[in-house]
């Protein structure tokens, strides 16, 4: 079992990837953001909370999220493949929690990838998401919150999973295939 953390700022390709990823390695998948949405859709509690973090470009409490993915994690079973968490953690709070969640049940994280791609291009991809799928959250003003938030509260995270031993660092900007073999690469020399 290989658990990869996809890694990156918003637009740096973590959703385009993870489904390479998904249809190669035959992992599972968790899309905080995914998972996130499809409360608010629904009206849950938990997705009218988050909502109002989202809209505040603020990120949703750990407790809240932990306990959504460590329920979906489950549901995966014990003979999965693997599980790429692509939107968590955000924080070291969140990694060490998600660390925890998994030692609970025998498994780790094999590896941390981490897409990285300039400001600039994540700003035009993000805005050219916005208008394709109408996500109300890729505007501008949003974009620059996220981003900003993505720097203070996120970036850290790159030393912690350094220090860690699981860290590995892909060039997300180029072509999908390269990237996509750099990211193949990581994953077949992973122990899980």
């Amino acid at each position: 079992m290989k658990n990869i953390v996809i890694f990156g700022a918003p637009g740096s390709g973590k959703g385009t990837q993870s489904d390479k990823m998904i249809e190669k390695f035959g992992f599972e998948h968790i899309s905080t953001g995914d998972v996130l949405r499809g409360e608010i859709k629904k009206g849950s509690e938990l997705g009218k909370t988050a909502q109002e973090y989202i809209n505040q470009g603020q990120l949703v409490p750990d407790q809240l999220i932990v306990d959504m993915l460590a329920k979906v994690y489950d549901e995966f079973g014990r003979d999965h493949k693997g599980v790429i968490f692509d939107g968590f953690p955000r924080t070291i709070p969140q990694a060490e929690a998600l660390k925890a969640m998994l030692s609970e049940r025998g498994d780790k994280v094999a590896a941390m990838i981490e897409l990285d791609v300039p400001e600039d291009e994540l700003m035009k991809r993000l805005l050219l998401r916005g208008q394709q799928s109408g996500r109300s959250d890729d505007n501008e003003e949003t974009i620059r919150k996220r981003l900003d938030v993505y720097h203070s509260q996120t970036a850290p995270l790159i030393d912690w999973y350094e220090r860690e031993g699981i860290r590995h660092h892909i060039d997300g900007l180029g072509e999908l295939d390269r990237i996509f073999g750099d990211i193949c690469r990581v994953v077949d020399n992973v122990e899980g």
